[in-house]
Order: C-alpha cells, then sequence, then structure tokens
C-alpha cells in the first residue's frame, strides 16, 4: 500500500464535527430529561456490555439492537423510563450543524476535492441527522456504519471509502473529533485530522491538499 500522498479525498465525522461537541448535547439531553449526565452514561455502558462491545453505542450504530429495545434496556437499567418516545427525535431536537465548517466542505468542493461523510449511526437517527445537513449539495458518497456491516475505528471500513471515492488510501483524509479513529486512519494509510475547532482544521486541510487558503 502506498504511503499517504496529496488530499484529494475528504471525509469527514458527523457527531462532533458536523454538530457541537457531543458533550455539550449530553448535558442538554440529560438536563431535559431530569437526568444525571454520570448516572445516564453509566446505564448506556452497562447496556453496550451485554453485548460484548468495545464501544458503548456500537451495539445501536451495527446494529445488534434496535432503539426501542436499547431505549428499553437503559431504562430498567436506570431503573425508571427516561420519558422519550424516540432516543434519535429527542437528541437531535433542536441541534444546530456546525456552519463554520459547512462552508469548509463547500470550499473544498470548489476546490475540486472529493467531500465524504463517514459516520456510526444509528439507523433509526438516519432521517433525524439528514434534516441538519444539505446532504446531496454537501457529499459525493456517506458511508453510515449501520448500511455497511462496519464502523469506525476498524480498518474495513476506512478500505471500503477509499473504494468508494475511488482513490488511493493515501489521497483519503479523516477529519474527526476521536483520537482513535484519527489513528485508524492513518493505521490505514489515510491522513487525518483530529477536529477540535472549524478554524484550526481548516487551515490542516488546504495544507493537505496543497491549496491556498
Amino acid at each position: 500500500m502506498s504511503g499517504p500522498g496529496p488530499v484529494t479525498a475528504v471525509w469527514t465525522d458527523f457527531g462532533g464535527v458536523l454538530t457541537p461537541p457531543v458533550g455539550e448535547n449530553l448535558a442538554k439531553f440529560c438536563a431535559d430529561h431530569v437526568l444525571a449526565p454520570a448516572e445516564f452514561m453509566a446505564a448506556v455502558r452497562a447496556v453496550g456490555a451485554r453485548y460484548g462491545t468495545a464501544d458503548f453505542l456500537e451495539p445501536l450504530d451495527t446494529p445488534l439492537v434496535s432503539e426501542k429495545e436499547w431505549l428499553a434496556q437503559v431504562s430498567e437499567v436506570l431503573g425508571r423510563p427516561i420519558g422519550v418516545r424516540s432516543f434519535g427525535e429527542a437528541w437531535f431536537d433542536g441541534r444546530p450543524a456546525n456552519e463554520h465548517w459547512v462552508e469548509t466542505l463547500r470550499e473544498a468542493r470548489r476546490r475540486d476535492l472529493g467531500v465524504h461523510l463517514m459516520s456510526n449511526m444509528v439507523p433509526s437517527w438516519d432521517e433525524h441527522w439528514r434534516r441538519m445537513l444539505p446532504v446531496e449539495e454537501l457529499f459525493d458518497q456517506v458511508v453510515l456504519s449501520f448500511e455497511v456491516g462496519c464502523r469506525k475505528p476498524d480498518r474495513e471500513i476506512f478500505e471500503l471509502a477509499a473504494r468508494r471515492a475511488r482513490v488511493e488510501p493515501g489521497s483519503c483524509v479523516l477529519i474527526d473529533d476521536l483520537e482513535k479513529n484519527c489513528a485508524a486512519a492513518e493505521a490505514a494509510g489515510w491522513h487525518a485530522i483530529r477536529f477540535t475547532e472549524a478554524r484550526p482544521a481548516t487551515e490542516e486541510l488546504w495544507e493537505l491538499a496543497g491549496v491556498r487558503s
């Protein structure tokens, strides 16, 4: 496999990159439903452990369990119902897109770069996240874990994504808020940008792509 070269395919994560930090939304969700964040996350991790997965959301976004069943199991661990009809609907309600990063992706398209989305996504969340973004306008390819049967940080999803973009792995860059996903992308021969804020990520992207900012 060839090493990383100039970037021509931009693969952005969704949660924590095209949205505000996941921690912010967790705090809002818990406040709205009178839950202590630590207690809620302990219940989520306990349910995830039942499936023997390394990541607590893997049972949902592969998927090994439906959202309805998962929500019932989390409520069982908590000892009370959370009180939402749909976790995805409650999670995404009023959640804004990161417009600064959206504009970077639009500019990347204007610079003739391929722009794609790669996300560990829950099936029942699909309709909700798509309302936040002009999906057809922004992305050439969309790779979602529940559709392809693998997820970040598995090497398989990076190999599949490069094939979808019709480029060598070394021409791809992943922009993700999680270090383990960035490390996995680099191990697969990709470039990676650890996302914290849109401005420094944008500057790094232009440098990797060899274009003037």
